[in-house]
């Protein structure tokens, strides 16, 4: 248990030193419109990786398959490292990369717990093991925000990547450890899954096809959100650094300031709901109870990124949604998974975690496309996720019915 609140506090530490990196690269070199286009590209990307990923699953044990990804992305980060200190611009392509990274990495680290926990050691752990993620993640966001102008965006990767490598040897402790609890515990955890792929067993199952539908729901708002913030924070850059290539520098500095910031003050909050309010929200509420909190919350930031449009307003709105996003939707779409079989937990988990994911994030990028043709203005996106938001309840309605049918134990 320690030792899981620890790696998922490693883990998303390293991830909130990243994740500003990204906002800073895309937006001074690319821009927010672009931005949502990349989006688009991962999910595109993930038809490919889904299919690779299960393969190789069905051929090595629990702790390889993690252990085997992360070690890929530890390679490519080199690999960024090295292009951007020769001056090339990867932007775009760190931005497609790190989606990609954030859904098979950290993904799969939920996936391993689902498997060393049943379904009732869940619901009354998993609030903990997130905790440690939240509290890495506001440190490495705080950090992030206050070294990025000194360390630099590549410096900061380096960073990362040795973290990452710290992390690899915590799984294999923690998979060791685990495996010496009983003779059914070594035999899972030198256990192969079937051949069986991701998509094939999404597809088989309501359930699954409406969990699948839920997470692409949810990503869609928030992305759409994340454009609405990201377009009135590249304009506040241009007024306050100026415009051009010779301010491209110094824009990537204000924004990646503003993002670490921003992020920091995210996940302030969503430690202290992680800490002191999602077990109870279980509790009181149980998982299908729970499920409803996030749209609930998204319609009411949207209605007010509606009427006051203004890059206060709209931070504020964004840090209330995202906080309760990373805290309560991310520790009950988590939770989805507990009554399943193994297969489902590492594979069909990531294809909806992945694919269906960034699906939300490609529809989003048309829905940005169309926007900006039409010259819709911030107000109007934030209306058009409150359509978006009324199927979203209506999807965790059929969850509810799903689960309760799976489980008679709330």
């Amino acid at each position: 248990m320690l030792l899981l609140f620890l790696a998922g506090f490693l883990l998303m530490g390293l991830y909130y030193i990243l994740k500003p990196v990204r906002e800073a690269l895309i937006l001074s070199q690319a821009g927010a419109v672009v931005k949502s286009y990349a989006s688009a590209a991962q999910a595109l990307l993930f038809v490919a990786v889904v299919p690779i990923y299960s393969a190789f699953s069905a051929r090595v044990t629990r702790v390889w398959l993690l252990s085997g990804m992360t070690l890929f992305f530890i390679s490519n980060l080199v690999l960024f490292i090295i292009a951007g200190n020769a001056g090339l611009h990867v932007g775009v392509v760190y931005y497609i990369w790190l989606g990609i990274f954030n859904f098979m990495v950290v993904s799969q680290f939920w996936a391993f717990a689902n498997d060393i926990y049943n379904e009732e050691q869940g619901k009354r752990l998993f609030p903990i093991v997130g905790i440690g993620g939240t509290l890495g993640a506001w440190l490495g966001a705080r950090w992030t925000g206050e070294m990025f102008a000194s360390a630099g965006p590549y410096l900061l990767m380096t960073i990362a990547s040795v973290l990452l490598g710290v992390f690899i040897l915590m799984m294999f402790w923690i998979n060791r450890r685990v495996a010496k609890g009983s003779k059914h515990e070594t035999e899972k955890a030198e256990q192969k899954l079937n051949k069986e792929g991701g998509f094939s067993l999404v597809m088989k199952s309501r359930y699954l096809r409406l969990v699948a539908f839920h997470v692409l729901l949810l990503n869609l708002v928030n992305t759409i959100g994340e454009f609405i913030l990201g377009s009135i924070v590249e304009h506040a850059a241009i007024v306050n650094v100026g415009a051009g290539v010779a301010h491209e520098a110094a824009r990537g500095d204000y924004i990646g300031a503003f993002y670490g910031s921003f992020f920091s003050w995210v996940n302030l909050a969503t430690f202290l709901i992680q800490s002191f309010l999602v077990s109870r929200f279980i509790k009181k509420l149980g998982i299908r109870g729970t499920l409803f909190i996030g749209p609930i919350i998204s319609a009411v930031t949207y209605s007010l990124s509606a009427i006051r449009p203004t890059l206060q307003d709209v931070q504020y709105a964004k840090m209330a949604e995202n906080s309760n996003d990373y805290s309560t939707n991310n520790t009950i779409r988590q939770a989805l998974f507990l009554p399943m079989s193994r297969d489902v937990k590492y594979k069909a988990k990531a294809a909806i975690d992945t694919f269906f994911g960034r699906s939300g994030d490609a529809l989003q990028a048309v829905v940005v496309f169309i926007g900006a043709n039409l010259s819709l203005a911030v107000p109007a996106f934030a209306v058009v996720n409150l359509g978006f938001i009324a199927v979203w309840l209506a999807v965790c309605g059929g969850i509810s019915k799903e689960f309760k049918k799976l489980t008679s134990v709330e």
